[in-house]
C-alpha cells in the first residue's frame, strides 16, 4: 500500500492554509473534524444555486433534489449498503433519541435492552429512558481497569427477553475499537438487534457497515469531514418493522420515516463532497476497479497507527499519569485519553499556548468515567487526531505534554 500522501491529503482542507490556523496543531478531532474543500465547495454551490425546495417540477428545484439523491446513492455505495437504508437527521443524538421512541411503541413491558457504560451518553441515555416505558435495562459493564467490552460477559446478559443490544464501534475515551462483527452476530443468534454507535470509528475510515453485521449503524458526518448532520443505516426488514416516526403521509418511506423533522436540504446534498474528497484520496493512492473505499481506509488507518505508535509510546512510559486504554496502536483509534490526577482543562489550557489545540472534561462519557473511578470534576485530557495530522504535529504534541505535565 502505498503510505499517505500528508501533502496532497492537507491540501483538500482550507483550514491547513488559513492564516488564524497557522501554527496550531489540531488534537480535539473527535469532536469534530475540519471539512474538507468538495464539501465547502457544494454546500456554497447549493446555498447559491439551488436553495429552493427539493424536487419540484422547475431547473433549480430539480438539481437540488438530484443532488441530494446523489448523496444518498453515493455514501450508500461507499458503506456498502443499499440507499433505501440511509437516513438523515440533524445530529446522532437526536437520531438515536428517535429511533428510541420507534422501539419504545414496540416493545412491551417486561422485554429488555442491554446498554453499556463504556458509551458516550447520546447511545446509552435514550435508551435507558426506555425503563420509565416497563422496559427491562440491563448494563454490560466495562473492565475498570481497563475500560474495555468483554464479549463473553454479553453472553451472561443475553436471554429470550432481550430485543435490542446498544453498544460503540469504539469509545470516544478508551478508543479501542470493540469486536463488531462478532458481537452483532452474538446479538443475531440471540434473537435481539443491534445498535451500533460509529461516532468515534467512523472518522478514521467509513466503514463497510454491511461487513459488520449491525442492524443499526449511526454516525455523525461533521466528524467525518463533512457538515453537521447525523448519518444513520437501519436494515430494511427492521426499518418496516419499527413504527414511523415522521408525518403519517411518509409511512412508507424507508428514508424518511426516521425524520420527524426533515433533513437539512443543503446538508445532505453537501455529503456528496465526503465521498468526492474519499474517491480523491484513493485514486492519488493508486485505487482503481471499485477499490476506492477498501484503499482510502487502509492509507487513513496505516498512517495513523504509525503516528499513534510514538505518543502511546511515550503516554505509556510516564508514571504520573494513567493511559485510559490499550497501549497497542493496532487494536485503537487515535482518540487518547489520559486521566493526569488534576484538573484536565487547565492543562488543556496550557498546551493551547503552545499552539496545541485540545481539551478536557468527561465528553459526555460520564458513566465510563464513573466505571474507570476518574474524578468527575478532574476528567480527562483528550488527545484526537486523524489522517491529515502530520508527523511534525504529532512532535509537537509531545514536546508541549512533555513541558507542561
Amino acid at each position: 500500500m502505498t503510505p499517505l500522501d500528508s501533502d496532497f491529503v492537507r491540501a483538500q482542507f482550507p483550514a491547513f492554509a488559513d492564516p488564524s490556523l497557522d501554527g496550531q496543531a489540531f488534537f480535539e478531532n473527535a469532536g469534530g473534524s475540519y471539512a474538507c474543500r468538495q464539501v465547502i465547495d457544494r454546500l456554497s454551490d447549493y446555498y447559491v444555486k439551488t436553495k429552493v425546495q427539493p424536487y419540484a417540477p422547475y431547473p433549480a428545484a430539480e438539481q437540488a433534489g438530484a443532488e441530494m439523491d446523489a448523496s444518498r446513492t453515493r455514501l450508500a455505495a461507499f458503506l456498502n449498503v443499499a440507499p433505501d437504508m440511509l437516513s438523515f437527521g440533524p445530529s446522532t443524538t437526536q437520531n438515536s433519541y428517535v429511533l428510541a421512541q420507534a422501539f419504545r411503541q414496540m416493545l412491551a413491558p417486561g422485554d429488555a435492552i442491554i446498554v453499556t457504560n463504556q458509551d458516550h451518553e447520546a447511545n446509552s441515555g435514550p435508551w435507558r429512558r426506555l425503563a420509565d416505558s416497563g422496559i427491562e435495562v440491563r448494563e454490560w459493564q466495562v473492565d475498570p481497569a481497563t475500560g474495555a467490552l468483554d464479549p463473553d460477559a454479553l453472553d451472561a446478559l443475553l436471554d429470550e427477553k432481550v430485543r435490542l443490544v446498544a453498544f460503540p464501534h469504539c469509545s470516544n475515551i478508551v478508543g479501542q475499537i470493540n469486536p463488531v462483527a462478532d458481537i452483532c452476530a452474538r446479538v443475531r443468534a440471540a434473537g435481539a438487534v443491534s445498535c451500533v454507535d460509529g461516532v468515534s470509528f467512523a472518522p478514521h475510515g467509513l466503514p463497510d457497515v454491511a461487513a459488520t453485521g449491525a442492524d443499526i449503524y449511526l454516525f455523525s458526518s461533521y466528524k467525518t469531514y463533512g457538515p453537521h448532520q447525523g448519518v444513520m443505516v437501519i436494515r430494511p426488514k427492521l426499518a418496516d418493522r419499527l413504527p414511523n416516526q415522521a408525518h403519517y403521509f411518509n409511512a412508507g418511506s424507508r428514508t424518511k420515516r426516521f425524520t420527524p423533522a426533515g433533513p437539512d436540504h443543503a446538508q445532505v446534498a453537501a455529503m456528496s463532497g465526503v465521498v468526492d474528497y474519499f474517491e480523491a484520496l484513493a485514486a492519488h493512492h493508486g485505487a482503481s476497479g471499485g477499490q476506492e473505499a477498501a484503499v482510502a481506509r487502509q492509507v487513513m488507518r496505516d498512517h495513523e497507527t504509525a503516528l499513534l505508535g510514538p505518543l502511546l509510546d511515550y503516554l505509556g512510559n510516564r508514571n504520573d499519569l494513567r493511559l485510559i486504554g490499550p497501549r497497542d496502536a493496532a487494536v485503537r483509534v487515535p482518540t487518547v485519553s489520559v486521566d493526569l490526577g488534576r484538573h484536565a482543562e487547565s492543562v488543556a489550557a496550557a498546551l493551547a499556548a503552545e499552539g496545541i489545540m485540545t481539551g478536557g472534561g468527561d465528553f459526555y462519557a460520564v458513566r465510563l468515567l464513573e466505571a474507570l473511578g476518574i474524578d468527575q470534576e478532574q476528567g480527562v485530557l483528550r488527545l484526537s487526531f486523524v489522517h491529515y495530522t502530520s508527523r511534525a504535529e504529532v512532535d509537537q504534541l509531545i514536546a508541549a505534554l512533555d513541558k507542561h505535565l
